[in-house]
């Protein structure tokens, strides 16, 4: 396996331990006595570890050795997933999960270090290939753990997983280089470091765009199982699963996103990934009507998704190079935001409006990140080291200006 390779690998695992609940939520239910109407608080519970985490362990890897670091986090993940295996009480399974979520932000650490270690002009290609992991993972979680928890039960879905982030431990310590980081800053300031991305016009830019794109992903993947298991398709849970295959190709198809990245496409390829998730959704709309048509629109819509994703990596990347951990990882607390808000809203609306409902909201969603990278698009054409000031006042200083947009000269 090459080096890329397993770094898309340990994605995959990683973010596996955070949706690996979901298909089996009635399975773990009817174990542990879980009322249905406190079943979301399992999934939940991931993804307030991996929000915590995202915030306090993601910028440890502009400090350490991030080799170390990962090989460190996968084992912590794994052992939330053997806590998760042998729960026998509600809350040792909720702990468990939660572990497994606070550490599996190992995955924005993958990303940063595989960003360091390409060369600039391969880095948009390294970094779709790694990012596919991560969807790979979100995607292929629901699929294996419907099969494994069909033979084996659930828990076995979480042995399992224990057992592979193990392995990728000890095989990340065996093949990666060292990665020594330069001394002199401390963990609070590279804490004070990410709130101050929060002030730079091309982080928040890049990060209202991600929570309005992963709002309409969550939309869609949250939602979608409701109008597949009513009438008149009543697909089965293992069933409706097979979407996600539909999505992981449409994933894995948008890699090509990265080489245009490196081209300097970047800035392009997130305007028309966007215009592209739009238009998905008149696909993923008939859902009711035509199985084919909403499975077209699961495959454009992750292609776009991934697309839009990698290219603001990659920008990101490439404007903090000195602090990659910390600008991927805030960037990801936009995501997981986004994604949360798109999974609780798309059920609310369908309860009252159905699947077109719920597919105006996804659109909506994406019309709205289009809306703000059309805005940063425009405001590029304004000179650096210049501002809207009265004659004879002095503008800002070019040095000024690039730490406004964050040394890229835009926001788009």
């Amino acid at each position: 396996m090459n080096r890329t390779a397993m770094l898309a690998a340990v994605c995959a695992v990683a973010v596996a331990g955070i949706y690996a609940a979901q298909p089996v939520l009635a399975e773990i239910g009817a174990e542990l006595g879980v009322p249905e109407a406190q079943l979301g608080w399992i999934v939940a519970a991931g993804q307030l570890g991996y929000l915590a985490g995202l915030a306090l362990l993601v910028p440890w890897g502009d400090l350490v050795d991030r080799r170390r670091l990962i090989a460190g986090h996968l084992l912590l993940t794994a052992a939330g997933a053997v806590l998760a295996a042998a729960a026998s009480r509600t809350w040792m399974l909720l702990a468990g999960v939660a572990v497994a979520g606070l550490f599996a932000v190992v995955v924005q650490t993958t990303v940063a270090y595989a960003a360091a270690l390409a060369a600039p002009g391969d880095r948009g290609r390294t970094l779709g290939v790694v990012t596919s992991g991560v969807v790979a993972g979100i995607l292929g979680a629901r699929v294996a753990a419907g099969a494994l928890a069909t033979v084996w039960g659930w828990r076995s879905v979480y042995v399992v997983l224990a057992g592979l982030l193990v392995t990728l431990a000890a095989l990340v310590l065996r093949t990666l280089p060292p990665d020594p980081r330069p001394g002199g800053s401390s963990y609070r300031d590279v804490l004070t470091s990410l709130g101050g991305l929060f002030r730079e016009r091309l982080f928040v830019s890049r990060g209202v765009i991600a929570f309005f794109l992963f709002a309409s992903f969550g939309t869609l993947w949250s939602g979608l199982a409701l109008p597949l298991s009513a009438a008149p398709w009543r697909l089965s849970p293992a069933q409706t699963g097979l979407f996600g295959l539909a999505g992981l190709v449409g994933a894995l198809g948008a890699t090509r996103a990265g080489r245009w990245a490196d081209a300097g496409f970047a800035r392009a390829v997130t305007g028309g990934g966007l215009a592209l998730l739009t238009v998905s959704w008149l696909a993923t709309a008939q859902a009711p009507w035509s199985l084919w048509l909403a499975a077209a629109g699961v495959v454009v819509l992750d292609f776009a998704v991934q697309a839009v994703h990698v290219s603001n990596q990659h920008l990101l990347a490439t404007a903090y190079p000195d602090r990659t951990s910390s600008a991927i990882g805030g960037y990801m607390i936009f995501y997981a935001l986004g994604s949360a808000f798109g999974a609780t809203t798309t059920t609310a609306v369908f309860a009252v409006a159905g699947w077109a409902g719920s597919s105006v909201l996804g659109a909506a969603f994406a019309v709205v990140a289009f809306a703000v990278w059309a805005a940063g698009f425009r405001g590029r054409g304004r000179p650096a080291g210049r501002c809207r000031c009265a004659p004879g006042r002095p503008g800002r200083s070019p040095r000024s200006a690039r730490r406004t947009t964050g040394g890229t000269g835009g926001s788009g």
